[in-house]
């Protein structure tokens, strides 16, 4: 008896997987080390009034020049008699407070001029950066030297010029970031919603900014604090008999051939300082960097990680096949959780062949594409199982280098976003002599004129001109036909076209499927089409593979699937699509919603939104059943066979 469907089927409560910025800081281990040596100082540096320490300008010349471990100074002394030790730990702390209070007054004065210029533009901005390109004129060193010189020797006007001179590198780091930001939708609707400047400002750009102040600021007081030594370094700093991590370095010097400690005491306290935030620096941008949320704190690589648990037994490649892809697996671990985006996929291209990859947003299509050549960002994603046939050579087990060369030229890409996959700074023709060079020999002329040649196949007027022109001086479909010109550009075997027709207008949609067809049969290319519509597959696409929760659900011929769908989700996707000429049929749409990858349910994915669904669909692993030479559906009970249920479908049952 036909199963219903529970739209409303809840995901089983569980902790997040997704670690808090606490867990990913402390996974990464220079970080965490940085973390405990930084904690390790500052607690002694504020403890210092509690600890056992003797004065640290008490002079005692009787015992001058100690050795580390002598008797009540485990340090030694230094050149007066005072112990060093007690030296340290109170010269840590004026260290470290003129440091920090250098960074937050640098960053308050430096981040408000970034946002008032960033934000208002026009005058105020090139008043603003003027000023802050006359501070920046001057090395940084030699205008402190100069500030310290015009007000004093001293700690608080070492602080003043520190902060001064480090008031331009967050103005400009700010500045450029809230500049685009007042340019975005949401500050426009800001304005339309009637908030004055000042709250568009503080209430919508700063919060977009803090994370970029936080990072700066972390990164930043390692230096101050070495710039702070360095003028205490010079006696410009602190002031006899106040003691600071520079002002020691500076008297050590004095006594470096024979009694090295004193200088080198203080050295390894300002490393040692400077490295840990350094490092914790480091750990904390990590952390507030979006793309690093898997917990593995390592940027995403050249190439996607294979950590194949199995090679399925490839038999030998057919004839006409150019790429054959079976049993690919693709997982993305995110903390405790794994995501099955892609979870044993069989496809294969023919020369000249279309083949069309169709399914709701999520079943893992782009991924499965992404997959064959490697483009799959690590972290978090990695290839677990599988092999990528292109011509017999298992991209899978090709070396990097190989990969590389393959990239462009034997496989191409066209995505669906040309304005977001063209570099919006150089222009049209260089972008495509480079690609076209990147994979031979040609001079600059040679590669120029053939990219002229390029735009003229996709059918762009007047090229030559067109060839000058950057990426947001031409239109969508210009911008998509410029990305195919690229996919062509050294006549790939292989061109995975991932949505290259949803962002546009449906005049221009059909003249680039239009084109997409006529090349690949002008040059015998298979093309792999991703797309979510069977109006756009019925157009171009000599076979289909339908894809739901990672899997290939059915496969065959165009007409074949179009005449008589046989899996319930692919007649489902086609009820979906408007018919011209036929008001008044009725279109379909799909209740429920595509399962979460790491919660796929037991039995037939579909199951949960199946009108078909038996409780034998709810259970075990469904199997691909092959209805012809080419032509399978992953389902227990097909569609136009509710007489007889085929056998051999459920793995382990019958």
């Amino acid at each position: 008896m036909p199963g219903t469907i529970d739209a409303a089927d809840p995901i089983k409560n569980r902790k997040p997987a997704r670690p808090d910025s606490i867990r990913l800081l402390l996974n990464n281990q220079l970080a965490t080390a940085g973390l405990l040596v930084f904690c390790l100082i500052v607690v002694l540096a504020i403890a210092a009034p509690l600890l056992p320490l003797g004065d640290p300008d008490a002079t005692d010349l009787a015992n001058r020049l100690l050795a580390p471990s002598a008797e009540e100074h485990i340090l030694g002394t230094d050149s007066l008699g005072r112990d060093i030790l007690s030296r340290l730990v109170w010269g840590t702390r004026v260290s470290l407070a003129v440091g920090i209070s250098a960074t937050l007054i640098a960053a308050f004065f430096g981040s408000l001029i970034g946002l008032v210029a960033g934000y208002a533009a026009g005058r105020t901005d090139t008043l603003l950066m003027r000023g802050i390109d006359m501070i920046m004129a001057f090395p940084y060193i030699l205008l402190a030297l100069a500030i310290v010189a015009v007000l004093g020797p001293g700690l608080l006007n070492a602080l003043y010029a520190i902060a001064v001179v480090n008031i331009p590198f967050f103005a400009r780091n700010i500045r450029g970031i809230a500049l685009g930001l007042s340019r975005r939708e949401f500050v426009d609707a800001a304005r339309l919603s009637g908030k004055s400047n000042v709250q568009i400002l503080f209430g919508e750009v700063l919060p977009n900014v803090l994370p970029v102040i936080i990072i700066t600021m972390s990164t930043t007081i390692g230096w101050m604090i070495l710039e702070t030594a360095g003028l205490s370094f010079l006696g410009l700093g602190a002031q006899p008999p106040q003691a600071d991590l520079g002002s020691m370095l500076g008297q050590g010097r004095k006594v470096l051939f024979t009694s090295p400690h004193v200088s080198i005491i203080p050295g390894l306290m300002i490393f040692a300082l400077v490295m840990s935030i350094n490092l914790l620096g480091d750990g904390i941008r990590d952390v507030l960097d979006p793309r690093l949320k898997s917990g593995s704190l390592t940027r995403p690589v050249a190439r996607t990680a294979i950590e194949r648990s199995f090679v399925p037994d490839v038999a030998a490649l057919r004839e006409d096949a150019i790429l054959d892809i079976q049993g690919l697996r693709t997982e993305f671990r995110i903390g405790s959780e794994i995501y099955r985006a892609v979870g044993g996929v069989d496809l294969s291209i023919d020369k000249g062949e279309c083949l069309g990859v169709v399914g709701e947003s999520g079943s893992g299509k782009s991924v499965s594409a992404m997959s064959v050549m490697g483009l799959v960002p690590t972290p978090p994603g990695r290839i677990t199982g599988g092999v990528a046939l292109l011509g017999g050579e298992d991209l899978f087990s090709a070396s990097n280098e190989r990969i590389r060369q393959l990239r462009g030229a034997a496989v191409s890409y066209v995505f669906q976003d040309p304005l977001s996959t063209l570099h919006p700074l150089f222009r049209v023709g260089e972008q495509l002599v480079e690609a076209i060079q990147a994979h031979g020999s040609m001079t600059g002329s040679q590669a120029r004129e053939k990219a002229e040649n390029l735009l003229r196949m996709v059918r762009i007027p007047n090229p030559g001109e067109r060839l000058k022109a950057y990426p947001h001086e031409l239109s969508g479909g210009m911008r998509q036909r410029v990305s195919i010109a690229m996919a062509l550009a050294n006549d790939a075997d292989v061109i995975i076209a991932d949505e290259p027709t949803t962002a546009l207008d449906v005049t221009v949609q059909a003249q680039i499927l239009s084109l997409l067809d006529a090349l690949r049969k002008q040059n015998n290319t298979g093309i792999l089409f991703i797309t979510h519509d069977f109006g756009v597959v019925s157009a171009i696409c000599d076979r289909v593979a339908v894809m739901y929760g990672g899997k290939i659900v059915e496969t065959g011929t165009t007409e074949e699937i179009l005449a008589a769908p046989a899996h319930p989700y692919t007649a489902k996707l086609i009820d979906c699509v408007p018919v011209l000429g036929e008001p008044q049929r009725r279109l379909d749409a799909i209740e429920g919603r595509p399962p979460v990858v790491n919660n796929l349910p037991d039995g037939c994915a579909f199951a949960p939104r199946c009108f078909h669904a038996r409780d034998d669909c709810r259970s075990g692993e469904i199997e691909m059943t092959m209805l012809g030479a080419r032509r399978g559906v992953r389902c227990l009970f097909p569609l136009g066979e509710p007489k007889q249920v085929r056998e051999t479908t459920k793995k382990g049952t019958r």
